[in-house]
């Protein structure tokens, strides 16, 4: 037998155990009744747009749902695929199969890991748009390109995994980079993919802002909170909340908003500020500050329920390594390392071209474990 062709029964035996582990959550049979049943509700109920935030949402759902079926459908075609194209080398021994079923294989094994990673994306929010606020720590300058190369990063994660990507708030830095921006991913399971990206990360580099080319340490913390869609209902009272309007700032000329447009939200009882003033009118602004505050507030709540309920991954969190998640060291040598999972990889560039679906993955596995250690 082939070298190639046993490596590939080897492995496919895992992959195998993994196929049949995703096909009984996916549960392929329940899920397309589940999706005609839906189908027909809208075809034949003509109420259902009588409240339309609620169709909305049912339509959202049904369109996840599709979604889920179809990524199944094609995994499982190739799996059928390759099993079908062993059978064949088997037979006849035709060794011309070979580059189709290792291109085969290695398209199996991508499907596999995506499916995986979705297999994972069980929270209650998980399938929502995600709301993602950079902030640069303390270095001035530094702190502030660092943030900026975050951005970057996160808006090629948006390219690659097809998200669209809307800035909601932004204030540039003095020299370079940014003091602070708020955008939103919007996409299936963004705010599941990014939920991996909230705390701090840390930079280690030589500076290019430092004339005598030393190393510096810089930091930036990344704030990760679901969008707020019509079936989340998180109530502010107009007492509970401090409202403040300014001149949008801008890089001068005619960039900068000479009216009042920018709005600034204070909750009172959380302290939670949120800005915005992208938008050229204040109403426009206020509402979209008042989605942000609303998706920070429930991300709050969140976090106090998941403390609550895994309390021991909670403080074994917060003794490991604080709010601090990852290292990215581009001197003396590359490395990104996730302190949380104990992800390692020396592929530090393409990480910051938006390749994070390793690092995903990987800390996803290590909370799914964490958390049922701690249950």
């Amino acid at each position: 037998m082939n070298e190639i062709i046993d490596n590939i029964e080897y492995e496919l035996k895992e992959f195998l155990q993994t196929f049949s582990s995703i096909e009984s959550i996916i549960a392929p049979d329940t899920l397309k009744i589940n999706i005609k049943e839906t189908e027909e509700l809208f075809a034949q109920d003509p109420n259902i747009w009588s409240n339309p935030e609620k169709a909305a949402n049912l339509n959202k759902q049904l369109q996840i749902k599709k979604q889920n079926l179809a990524d199944y459908d094609n995994l499982s075609d190739t799996k059928e695929e390759l099993l079908f194209s062993l059978e064949l080398f088997k037979a006849d021994d035709d060794e011309s199969l070979i580059p189709d079923i290792k291109s085969t294989f290695l398209r199996l094994q991508k499907l596999l890991k995506a499916a995986n990673l979705k297999f994972l994306l069980n929270g209650e929010y998980d399938h929502n748009n995600a709301i993602v606020t950079i902030h640069p720590g303390a270095g001035g300058t530094e702190s502030c390109d660092w943030a900026s190369m975050l951005l970057r990063m996160y808006q090629r994660l948006a390219d690659i995994k097809g998200f669209k990507f809307k800035i909601l708030d932004y204030l540039a830095g003095e020299v370079a980079g940014v003091k602070s921006v708020t955008f939103l991913l919007q996409g299936s399971y963004a705010y599941g993919y990014l939920k991996s990206e909230m705390g701090v990360h840390r930079l280690v580099r030589i500076s290019p802002f430092d004339s005598s080319g030393r190393r510096h340490t810089s930091f930036a913390s990344v704030d990760v909170s679901p969008e707020i869609d019509d079936s989340i209902e998180i109530e502010i009272n107009d007492k509970d909340i401090r409202v403040d309007t300014y001149c949008a700032s801008g890089a001068g000329g005619q960039s900068v908003n000479t009216t009042y447009s920018a709005v600034r939200i204070t909750h009172l009882e959380t302290n939670l500020v949120v800005t915005c003033q992208n938008e050229k009118s204040q109403l426009s602004n206020r509402k979209t500050a008042m989605k942000v505050l609303q998706s920070r507030l429930l991300q709050l709540e969140m976090k106090k329920r998941e403390k609550e309920v895994n309390k021991g991954l909670a403080e074994k969190m917060e003794n490991s390594f604080g709010s601090q998640i990852r290292n990215y060291v581009l001197h003396p040598y590359q490395m990104v390392n996730d302190l949380r999972s104990n992800f390692k990889t020396t592929s530090a560039e393409k990480v910051l071209d938006g390749e994070l679906e390793d690092i995903m993955l990987e800390y996803l596995k290590w909370l799914n474990n964490n958390t049922k250690e701690t249950q």
